[in-house]
Order: C-alpha cells, then structure tokens, then sequence
C-alpha cells in the first residue's frame, strides 16, 4: 500500500521530528510512505472571514495539486467521524482488499481544509473533540496508521 501524508507546513519542533522519524521508520516494514509538505499561506491574527477562505483556498489548492487521481483521500478535520483505533485498522484493510492502493491523508494548516479539498474527500475524520497543532497532528496520525497495520497484521501493540 502506498500512503501520502499531504500536510500544510513544515515541521519546526526537533522533538516531533524525530517522532515523525522514528514512525516513518517503522512503517517502512509495511507501506511506501511518502510525506508531502505544501507551504503554508501566512495568516495575520484578525481575518476577516473572506481573507480565511483565501487563505485555505490558495493552501487548498497547494494540496490538491499534490494530489494524484486514483487515490483514496482521508481528511483530518473537526467535523470528521471518529475511529478507533481497530476501525481505522479496519478502514484500511477494507481499502487494501477492495484494490485502493493509495491512501492521501490530508492535514491542513492552521485555518483548516478548503471547500476544494473538503469536496474531494473520500472521508473524513476527526481524532477529537479538541484541537490540535497541525504539525503534532502529523505525529499522531503517523503513530495511528502504524498502529492499524500492526492490529491489521494481528501483532502485538499497546493498549
């Protein structure tokens, strides 16, 4: 399986590059993964509501370009369905047998995701009711999707 981690920014925390290191690592053994960084826009602190949508249109569009068309695309965001852990695991196997060998995880910036790329969502989901830093997010999710193949490959991890 081929998975893209499509994500606005760059990661500036030493500490949560080495986590994203250690995971991109370990999942080495079960996926080609490939981690795809779109710039993000800058974002002064008082936006109007039409200066945010133009700022997640221009991300958006970033992310899109990123892109490629047979791939299955999985968007963080607030409004998105909460998975388990094993329903993720689940999601994915369900992917891989169905004959979708390519994932797009997508994680906007700051702002969140554009209509755009809300549009060309498969699914969405959302790891909790509270917000995170999109950079950690990256981290998360990284330790999340190793998780699904070691439950999918019925090998031990912690509870």
């Amino acid at each position: 399986m081929n998975i893209d981690i499509v994500c606005v920014g760059k990661i500036k925390e030493k500490y949560i590059k080495l986590g994203i290191d250690e995971f991109s690592k370990r999942l080495s053994k079960y996926c080609k993964l490939n981690i795809i960084e779109v710039p993000d826009e800058k974002a002064p602190e008082n936006l109007s509501l039409k200066e945010e949508i133009m700022i997640k249109d221009k991300e958006g569009q970033k992310i899109l370009s990123k892109m490629k068309d047979n791939s299955y695309v999985v968007t963080l965001e607030i409004k998105g369905k909460m998975l388990s852990s094993e329903d993720l695991a689940s999601k994915m196997q369900d992917l891989m047998v169905s004959g979708n060998s390519r994932v797009s995880f997508v994680i906007g910036g700051s702002l969140g995701l554009s209509d755009d790329v809300l549009k060309r969502s498969n699914m969405g989901i959302s790891f909790s009711k509270m917000t995170f830093p999109h950079q950690l997010m990256r981290l998360i999710l990284l330790e999340q999707v190793y998780r699904g193949f070691r439950i999918m490959k019925g090998e031990p991890y912690h509870k």
